[in-house]
């Protein structure tokens, strides 16, 4: 099939576009946020080809698949219309934004959208988001396996969080600043090199955090030296560098919340609200390498068999035949 979409998450799409169909994503001069085109950090296959933003018109795409609400609008204004004149679907990446007993999903709310199924990321997702009468599935992730990259020779955790500043208490950061008092703590991602002023800023004086900004390659082999990996969010849907690091092998610490309780099996790591227990944990792995290496053993085990990357593309080409019939 040609299939349409946008790059909007990277490592989503890394799994995704590793299927057998040819991929078509729009580009434009500035590479914004509407048209990045192919990944400039990730290597994706010659089967993801750029099409210029104003052209997706003529491209002929044989199915849309939909990240965000105004991607059916962008469509509309270069002569598609989505689920009318090209087939159609709507991936939710995201837990709701707003209150989640109350927040009404898009396809209900735009009518550009009514009829587009929806598929969810993740089984929280699906039971959080008022989908109304649009038909739902769910598609768990898949991760591309890295090889078990582990060595837990740095005695100390590592956290990955995208512009954990901006984000504070919905990412965690707060808690990370407070376990960085005790523990340790490499913290990798975009916009990390504005955390220690906002830490000041806070009050907050870690006795040892680092950060760094890697590319995606690199930095799963960088954080896979640290003793284990500590996944600080509050509201999230299920943050795909939880699954990144059970891959390569580590065990996590998770707060108990949205998909985190059904990712991590109990001798994966511990998955808890209980600050104080998560802190034990990690210093007692810190002193205990033997037992972080086996618990790292068991999270990759359990990340091989459930969030695969060959599922994860046998569900999406399920998904994609039944959209265009």
């Amino acid at each position: 099939m040609r299939v349409l979409l946008w790059h909007v998450h990277g490592s989503w799409t890394t799994s995704f576009v590793a299927g057998g169909h040819e991929y078509l994503v729009p580009v434009t001069p500035d590479r914004g946020p509407d048209g990045r085109g192919r990944a400039q950090t990730w290597t994706w296959p010659d089967s993801v080809v750029e099409v210029p933003l104003d052209e997706v018109g003529r491209c002929a795409p044989d199915v849309v698949v939909l990240q965000r609400p105004h991607e059916a609008a962008l469509l509309a204004e270069r002569g598609l219309r989505a689920g009318t004149d090209v087939p159609a679907v709507y991936v939710e990446h995201n837990a709701p934004p707003g209150h989640a007993v109350s927040t009404t999903h898009p396809v209900v709310e735009q009518p550009e959208l009514a009829g587009i199924p929806v598929v969810h990321v993740t089984r929280f997702n699906a039971m959080a988001w008022d989908c109304g009468p649009a038909r739902t599935r769910v598609v768990d992730h898949g991760i591309p396996d890295p090889g078990h990259l582990y060595t837990g020779e740095d005695p100390a955790l590592a956290v990955v969080v995208n512009e954990p500043v901006r984000r504070w208490r919905v990412a965690g950061t707060d808690l990370l600043l407070g376990l960085s008092e005790h523990v340790p703590v490499r913290v990798y991602g975009m916009g990390t090199d504005q955390l220690a002023a906002a830490a000041e800023r806070a009050g907050r004086a870690p006795l040892d955090l680092q950060v760094d900004d890697l590319p995606q390659d690199r930095m799963h082999r960088a954080m896979a030296h640290q003793r284990a990996y500590f996944h600080p969010y509050r509201w999230t849907s299920l943050g795909l560098s939880l699954l990144e690091a059970m891959t390569a092998g580590m065990p996590v610490l998770a707060l108990s919340t949205t998909e985190a309780p059904a990712a991590v099996p109990p001798e994966a790591g511990v998955v808890s609200n209980d600050l104080e227990l998560l802190r034990r944990t990690a210093l007692r792995w810190l002193a205990d390498p033997v037992e972080a290496r086996d618990r790292g053993l068991a999270a990759r085990q359990h990340a091989l068999d459930h969030y695969g990357l060959t599922r994860f593309l046998d569900d999406w080409d399920l998904v994609l035949k039944e959209v265009t019939q």
